[in-house]
């Protein structure tokens, strides 16, 4: 292996948790994901206050469907705004970021396993940061400029999820994965949380006419967290000046690859036939569209059928984010503690608690759909246990293709991650088709959508899932290790071996 572990640190017993380079790079990641979800959202919240609007009652409604409204549910003219955006204008600023996000997967994910991912994550959040400061300068110069950065910006944000499951896929041991990487998962919900919440206060009494402030402050934040990351951070253990011996050994030990080597021979046509891989990709992207139709169609639910004013919509859209955060964490910890004690397999475990995900959340967001109106709280109670149950996939796919790509992780991760945020252009078109009229029964269609993908999700992912790294995954050379940990060895195709440490020799 990259380095000989000692036999006392075999099952990492006599190795630090709380306070080792592993958990200091989960702890930075969980705090860069939040920034980047902070530039990629603020704008969502912020262009309520930047573009102007005129009064209009939004009282009781008597439209079929619909609950009564509320004397409180008020939009007013927003006397910051300074743009005359139309809905379309609004609409394409928005989108610019996806456009870019989708292009920069795969190369992301193969520049990150070809040099390593320090460096790409950490260039791709500070133009992230530079763009998002620019903004409001762009915006008063010309709209033509908002389009450019937004797309920049989202350009060099597709790199980071890829790049940073190539960086996990040589800091994790295996019996750690999932609760390492569920701390850095629950960024991105965490940051749009902080946002949402935060915003309409800046708004209001932010400088820089209340919604400049939104930009120069999550901007700025992620240009301290750049410089946090490159102080911290390497590429893999036996690059890192601080690390003990101890855990370096362990790391090295459990990873089913060099960790050195970054040379890549990528084995596309390998990939392509991999129902494992498959597995993932579907799982991403049935989930996708569940967690899109949420993020950005459920505000409009709450407002048009459900009634709620603008600030207890924003808390209750808040809410369901609140709840991922915490089933994802509880995920995390119960699956390693399962896997370590024997009690499923890694296998299993991937596919128990991704396919609660998939049916459990099918089943509240179309319980939601059956609530009354004077059962306003509990359809905002199923739409957050929907969520909840959502949760429980950070200890299924999102770490299976870590488990199961190895050195290919960051490739693996940008191709599933580009499939699954087409539902992200998708979803919004095709709730906006089915409900031109928002009753309710309009979005029972929806939720009923949802819950389709999920259950197909849920097959995919049952039938062709594993929880071991796949043969075109492990190096093509022979390995010089200790076989006091190998409890089995094969050669394949005359030079290449598959090996299964005593980590990984339940995993199927």
């Amino acid at each position: 292996m990259a380095a000989k572990a000692t036999e006392q640190d075999d099952d990492g017993a006599n190795v630090p948790c709380c306070c080792s380079q592993r958990w200091i790079l989960a702890y930075v990641a969980y705090l860069g994901f939040l920034c980047l979800y902070a530039v990629r959202f603020d704008l969502s919240v912020a262009i309520v206050c930047m573009v102007k609007t005129s009064n209009r009652s939004m009282g009781n409604d008597h439209v079929n469907g619909t609950c009564p409204g509320s004397s409180e549910s008020i939009e007013v003219t927003n006397q910051h705004a300074e743009f005359d955006w139309d809905k379309d204008t609004r609409a394409n600023i928005l989108s610019a970021f996806f456009y870019g996000y989708i292009i920069t997967q795969i190369p992301g994910g193969w520049i990150a396993d070809r040099f390593g991912g320090r460096r790409i994550i950490g260039a791709a959040l500070l133009i992230g940061g530079i763009c998002t400061i620019l903004t409001p300068i762009c915006a008063r110069t010309s709209v033509i400029l908002v389009y450019v950065v937004r797309a920049i910006n989202g350009l060099a944000s597709g790199v980071c999820f890829p790049a940073m499951s190539s960086v996990w896929g040589r800091w994790a041991p295996p019996l750690e994965r999932t609760k390492l990487m569920a701390l850095y998962y629950l960024g991105p919900p965490s940051g749009s949380v902080i946002t949402l919440a935060s915003s309409g206060y800046l708004c209001e009494y932010g400088f820089d006419n209340g919604w400049g402030s939104i930009f120069y402050i999550t901007g700025g934040v992620t240009l301290l967290w750049v410089l946090l990351w490159f102080i911290l951070i390497r590429d893999t253990p036996l690059e890192h000046p601080w690390i003990t011996d101890a855990e370096k050994n362990y790391i090295c030990k459990t990873i089913p690859f060099n960790v050195e080597n970054k040379k890549l021979n990528v084995p596309w046509l390998a990939m392509a036939k991999s129902l494992p891989l498959y597995a993932c990709l579907f799982a991403e992207v049935c989930g996708a569209w569940m967690g899109y139709t949420i993020l950005t169609s459920i505000p409009d639910f709450m407002k048009s059928v459900l009634k709620f004013n603008i600030k207890s919509n924003g808390v209750f859209s808040a809410l369901p984010n609140l709840c991922f955060i915490a089933f994802a964490l509880i995920a995390g910890q119960s699956a390693d503690w399962i896997r370590a004690r024997k009690i499923l397999s890694t296998k299993a475990t991937r596919k128990v608690y991704q396919c609660s995900a998939f049916i459990g959340s099918s089943c509240c967001i179309v319980a939601a759909g059956f609530t009354t109106c004077d059962q306003r709280y509990v359809t905002v109670a199923c739409i957050c246990l929907t969520m909840a149950c959502s949760g429980l996939s950070r200890a299924g796919y999102a770490v299976n293709i870590v488990d199961i790509s190895g050195k290919y992780a960051g490739i693996v991760m940008g191709i599933t991650n580009m499939c699954g945020n087409i539902p992200g252009i998708l979803s919004p078109i095709a709730v906006g088709k089915l409900t031109p009229n928002d009753t309710r029964e309009e979005w029972r269609n929806v939720f009923y959508v949802c819950a389709g993908c999920n259950i197909i999700g849920a097959l995919i992912f049952g039938l062709l899932s594993s929880g071991s790294v796949q043969p075109w995954a492990t190096d093509e050379q022979t390995i010089e290790i200790s076989t006091k940990n190998i409890d089995s060895y094969k050669k394949i195709d005359g030079n290449r071996i598959n090996i299964s440490s005593s980590a990984d020799k339940n995993d199927d």
